[in-house]
């Protein structure tokens, strides 16, 4: 480690044990933060935060899955507002530092900040930990403001601040990071729960100290009912993410960045990590891309810290069809939502959508603002809903995924009886949503009969411009995998071989062949009287005439 590093630490370790734990800290958390190997400036936040201080606008919610960059991003705004230690080198060259708002709030704001999570971190915290957090900050509030004069005992803190506000004017900008926690670890103390949003809302409404109020967590603000419970906060969550879109999450650019100065392959750190559509951005699963490039391999890095049985506790309550869409969404659809109804805690969920809209703030599911539907958006997440399915007593659609792999084998071996006989077993054990009435129902089949396609393709391309018309399906091979791209047409009611014939004098295949070598041409029908599945599959090659 550098010598000027050392310097920096040591230096902030020394102003840690002269400043306060929660009354203006020091900055050795962003110091690590910047001393890392890995740091992607998201010093962007900064010139908002100040363009918001002392406005209508100053209450700010941040709700993000767990590893996106939330802490980080609290120690950041800790280390640029804070009286308690002087952080103008830490932001040399940082793109916050180029914004004229910058040297007017450097290190000149009283900063009080805690992490609720370590105030329940065991059930015996539960009916005391507000308690707790007020007694500590009252004491650093003491040390700091001591021309003020001592506080009677049993003091609250907002009766405190009041207090030390009218004396000397000084407002306060508060970082409160995992405020959701209580939700998450006492979800079924009701009590303790609605304790804790009367004194959130107790320390802010109309309170003349506040500066700044900046919270984080996973979940966004509770609601009783159809209203959140401290409607003065401008929330920026997973489903409606406005103007911070791109400051939590990598964009694609960053990761382009990230895999180009470490010669990780692009399109392989996409297919795992990318998915999350905000404001129509990609954003990518930060915490994991970073492991991803240390260690210098793709896999799955959630369950550090999240593991399959908590999505399996949610997915297994089936409220109107769940299982079914969860099928639907491993075979690559989409399912429609509305995020409206969800009560923002953990334990509230009467309707399928009120489970969907949790998934999307846990992180395991994506959420489209504009088609207002949400999807499994990459390969990491995926595998937890599959490790949740293998434990989760679904033996049908155990059975069924077990067996996806032999019927990809069967299509690359051009035998079609045996695809058709494949696709007519999901059909019948995989259930509800795969029972045909129209053909998009037999879309939905066809993409979970090859989700074992998605270990050596692309995400599927559905109709796809080609020839003189529109493929149904098309997968493209991924880079070095020396699998065939696979051309798919579906017909309802009429013929395999019509299909085929279909691609054929449609010239489907004419968009991709410079793309692969090899192309199979895979035609499918489903009969609705007789119930039978049909499938026709040939190989197509370049020197073919009628293409």
């Amino acid at each position: 480690m550098s010598g000027h590093i050392i310097m920096e630490i040591e230096e902030g370790r020394r102003e840690r044990r002269a400043m306060g734990i929660y009354v203006n800290p020091g900055n050795i958390s962003f110091q690590e933060a910047i001393n890392s190997k890995i740091y992607v400036d998201k010093s962007g936040l900064i010139p908002y935060t100040n363009s918001v201080i002392r406005t209508r606008q100053k209450n700010l919610c941040v709700s993000r899955p767990r590893r996106f960059g939330k802490s980080m991003a609290a120690d950041m705004l800790v280390a640029y507002y804070s009286r308690g230690c002087d952080s103008g080198r830490l932001f040399s060259g940082l793109k916050a530092e180029e914004d004229a708002s910058f040297m007017g709030h450097l290190n000149r704001h009283n900063v009080i900040r805690w992490d609720v999570q370590r105030f329940v971190e065991s059930k015996s915290g539960y009916d005391r930990f507000i308690d707790d957090i007020e007694d500590r900050v009252i004491r650093d509030l003491k040390r700091e403001f001591p021309e003020c004069g001592g506080f009677p005992e049993g003091s609250r803190l907002k009766t405190v601040l009041d207090e030390i506000y009218g004396q000397t004017g000084q407002g306060f900008v508060f970082i409160i990071d995992e405020w959701d926690c209580v939700f998450r670890l006492a979800k079924e103390r009701k009590e303790v729960q609605r304790e804790y949003m009367d004194f959130l809302r107790g320390l802010f409404k109309g309170a003349e100290y506040v500066d700044l109020a900046y919270m984080t967590g996973i979940l966004p603000i509770k609601k009783y009912g159809e209203h959140s419970a401290l409607n003065i906060f401008e929330e920026y969550s997973m489903i409606d993410s406005s103007e911070l879109t791109t400051l939590f999450g990598f964009t694609e650019e960053e990761v382009h960045g990230l895999c180009t100065g470490t010669g990780m392959d692009f399109r392989d750190v996409e297919r795992w990590y990318d998915g999350y559509l905000m404001n129509g951005i990609h954003i990518y699963n930060p915490k994991s891309v970073v492991d991803a490039v240390r260690r210098g391999k793709c896999r799955s890095y959630w369950t550090g810290t999240e593991t399959y049985e908590a999505l399996k506790a949610y997915i297994d309550l089936n409220l109107d069809g769940l299982r079914e869409a969860v099928v639907g969404m491993l075979s690559g659809m989409r399912c429609w939502v509305d995020t409206t109804t969800s009560q923002n805690d953990m334990t509230t969920f009467k309707t399928r959508d009120d489970v969907l809209t949790l998934l999307i703030h846990l992180g395991y599911l994506a959420y489209d603002e504009g088609t207002e539907e949400v999807f499994i958006p990459n390969q990491e997440i995926a595998q937890e809903y599959l490790r949740a399915v293998k434990v989760g007593g679904w033996d049908d659609l155990t059975e069924v995924l077990n067996r996806l792999e032999e019927l990809l084998c069967s299509t690359w071996a051009l035998d079609g009886e045996a695809v058709a006989a494949g696709i007519s077993a999901i059909h019948s054990e995989a259930a509800s949503p795969l029972e045909y009435n129209d053909a998009n129902s037999l879309i939905c089949t066809v993409l979970m009969a090859y989700y074992s396609a998605k270990a050596y393709y692309l995400n599927p391309i559905m109709e796809l411009p080609s020839g003189k018309g529109y493929a149904d399906i098309v997968y493209l091979p991924m880079r070095n995998t020396a699998r065939p791209a696979l051309v798919v047409e579906l017909k309802w009611n009429k013929s395999a071989r019509g299909a085929i014939a279909q691609i054929r004098d449609r010239q489907y295949a004419s968009w991709i062949q410079g793309y692969t070598g090899d192309i199979l041409l895979v035609g499918i029908n489903y009969d609705k009287k007789s119930k039978e599945h049909t499938c026709t599959i040939e190989a197509w090659r370049k020197e073919e005439d009628n293409l």
